[in-house]
């Protein structure tokens, strides 16, 4: 009975878990508006390339 009540007592790993949490829900929120950032870059930079392409330049 007395390992239960010491067991439950222990924090020490509470802060390790709540770094882990904070970890996970930082790297999330990264990923997040890394994603964003690429869709947006990928319509712009290909649209442009696409039209570059579509459009040649005319010779002299």
């Amino acid at each position: 009975m007395r390992g239960l009540k010491r067991l439950v007592a222990d924090e020490s790993g509470a802060t390790a878990i709540e770094y882990g949490l904070l970890t996970a829900a930082l790297a999330l929120g990264i990923v997040l508006i890394l994603e964003g950032i690429g869709v947006s870059l990928r319509d712009d930079v290909f649209s442009v390339l696409a039209e570059a392409i579509r459009t040649p330049e005319p010779t002299d």
